[in-house]
């Protein structure tokens, strides 16, 4: 079960991590859209619809790279408290009832949603002219890297019951103030070590 978990874990950072860089071509396409308009008037019938392309597709995505990090909200004012066993047992239940099955219709549903799509070539309503087929194609692969990732999630609880601890979670982002908290203990402890402290 590690094996897969680190496989779907993996996987999910380099899908998440991919789609990641949508975010600096809605950035370049709205610049380029805000330069037009003002300076040359001459505002194009595009820009909205990549800014709005880019950040669905960087929102689905990102999905199951923010699942693996088990970076989703969550209202868990009780689960929280509860001992880690209990809380592997719901969370089990929760993804065989809900989530597994939701995200299954999800594949299926947007699979025949962007086959329809891509089957009359649709076009953005907005200018007419973008092609918006390739976006409903985000829908089933992002419901397929959720679907891996939410087996992998089921397998960390089994892992729970089995030994009353969550394995760790991957973690590859961490907000600046733990990075510079870590640095001040590192550079305190340094001090200690060499006497300097005095």
């Amino acid at each position: 079960m590690l094996t897969y978990i680190t496989f779907a874990n993996k996987l999910s950072a380099w899908v998440g991590k991919a789609f990641a860089w949508s975010i600096l071509i809605m950035t370049l396409g709205v610049t380029y859209e805000v330069i037009a308009r003002k300076f040359f008037r001459a505002p194009t019938p595009w820009a909205y619809d990549v800014s709005y392309i880019m950040y669905g597709a960087l929102f689905m995505m990102a999905g199951a790279y923010t699942l693996s990090r088990d970076a989703h909200v969550r209202a868990d004012m009780f689960y929280r408290a509860w001992p880690p066993r209990r809380q592997a047992s719901v969370e089990i239940l929760l993804y065989l009832i809900f989530f597994l099955p939701g995200m299954l219709a999800l594949l299926i549903t947007g699979w025949s949603f962007a086959m329809q799509s891509y089957g009359f070539n649709e076009v953005s309503i907005n200018s007419g002219v973008t092609p918006i087929f390739q976006l409903k194609m985000i829908i089933p692969a992002a419901a397929f890297f959720l679907l891996i990732q939410g087996v992998a999630q089921v397998c960390r609880a089994i892992i729970c019951l089995r030994t009353g601890e969550w394995p760790p979670l991957l973690h590859d982002v961490e907000e600046t103030e733990s990075v510079l908290l870590h640095a001040k203990q590192d550079h305190e402890q340094t001090k200690q070590e060499f006497g300097l402290d005095k």
